[in-house]
């Protein structure tokens, strides 16, 4: 990472695309300098259902934000949903090229460049690798080895695979939106540094990102990244029972959640008459109470975390985990989310506190947590995504004569 690096963030949610861009400060930090989001449904239970509108809607993000920065984007990094993602855990020791000199810096980005070379099964293909533990012979844990007089180290990481076929569709949406794709990151590994506070960062951590139509999960011990995957359901499906509950419009059932929203009856302070404007049932105004409202939303919350504990119970990492927290926009506006959380996962349960989550608006947290991300990634070469203010001539050059180089090689 460079002063003046500048970085794109893309994510492509269930309702919208968004995309941050970002700049390397000279206190070495991201600075956005543009924002942008289009809504876009197609996306649907994690899974791309309508490429050309997901093309469409990136394509306008960009051009937005181009317009905005007065700014060339020829490519950007994107985020992947957890579903798609296997996470494998490698280490390799290492010898210094001159134990005399200290270990370099290139003896660090060649041991990351063979720490990722593992057999990948059929159908997957490696999209990352995450350093994680480095400890030097004499048994010292570092987090950066560099210049430490050392005959040889061991590093520790996460390769990150993700479906081939996936990534090939990402691929393709990008190409036809005119960029190139400088990196693929899980959703959940990219907000991490920003969701987490910092005792959280050091703590065995469930993240659950639940939002419109999709509950991203990521299980972290420690600095570790141990598992993520994403289940089909989210806010927007508490939104489709209530309107299908109570025979009204999704638009009356939203505003109905984010009026109302609470996670269990049991806190029903009072029990009051709500009039539905749009009812079905008849032509003229239904009266229901509150708890009929809330019974609704409780059950769907319910099944939500249900599904969760069932797989981290079934992939062994229960036990594992300390604390949950909660972020999205499907449920932290929902009062009491988290308990109902405690009561079905049996964990603490919180909604994040994450002291820089406050400074971004919410549907702009996963690209801006990415950019970060990438921004801080250790020992790599380059971070920055292909801009250029020189207008369609370097636009075309960057297409043919540049590679982004997202690995350490």
């Amino acid at each position: 990472m460079a002063i003046g690096d500048i970085i794109v963030g893309v994510d492509i949610g269930t309702s919208k695309v968004c995309t941050v861009v970002g700049e390397v400060n000279n206190f070495g930090q991201i600075e956005t300098i543009c924002n942008t989001s289009y809504k876009c449904s197609g996306l649907k239970k994690g899974k791309i259902i309508n490429e050309d509108e997901i093309i469409l809607s990136l394509a306008k993000t960009i051009k937005d934000a181009e317009d905005e920065t007065n700014l060339k984007i020829n490519s950007a990094y994107v985020t992947i949903p957890g579903k798609y993602v296997t996470i494998v855990q490698n280490s390799i020791t290492k010898d210094a090229k001159d134990k005399y000199a200290g270990i370099s810096v290139r003896d660090v980005q060649n041991a990351i460049i063979q720490v990722k070379d593992i057999e990948i099964p059929d159908g997957k293909t490696l999209i990352d690798v995450v350093p994680d533990k480095i400890v030097l012979d004499n048994g010292t844990v570092v987090n950066d080895p560099v210049g430490n007089l050392s005959a040889s180290f061991t590093i520790s990481a996460q390769v990150i695979l993700a479906e081939k076929d996936y990534v090939r569709q990402l691929h393709n949406i990008f190409k036809k939106a005119g960029l190139e794709i400088d990196g693929i990151v899980p959703i959940t590994l990219a907000e991490r540094n920003l969701i987490l506070d910092t005792n959280e960062l050091h703590d065995n951590v469930m993240l659950l990102d639940i939002g419109a139509g999709n509950t991203d999960i990521g299980v972290f011990e420690g600095s570790t990244f141990l598992y993520t995957n994403s289940i089909p359901l989210g806010g927007d499906n508490i939104t489709n029972d209530i309107a299908l509950v109570l025979n009204i419009s999704e638009e009356e059932a939203d505003k109905l959640k984010r009026q109302y929203g609470l996670a269990l009856k049991s806190f029903i302070d009072n029990d009051n008459d709500i009039i539905l404007n749009t009812c079905k049932d008849d032509s003229k105004s239904k009266i229901i109470k509150s708890s009929e409202l809330i019974e609704i939303i409780e059950a769907r919350i319910e099944e939500i975390f249900t599904i969760i504990n069932r797989d981290i119970t079934n992939h062994n990492l229960k036990q594992k985990i300390n604390n949950v927290i909660l972020t999205g926009q499907g449920i932290v506006n929902i009062n009491k989310s988290d308990v109902a959380g405690k009561i079905n996962l049996n964990i603490p349960v919180k909604i994040s506190t994450g002291r820089l989550i406050s400074t971004v608006k919410p549907i702009y947290r996963t690209s801006y947590a990415l950019v970060r991300y990438i921004a801080a990634r250790p020992f790599a070469k380059t971070v920055s995504s292909s801009i250029d203010t020189q207008g369609n001539e370097s636009f075309i050059k960057n297409i043919f004569e540049r590679i982004k180089e997202f690995f350490y090689s």
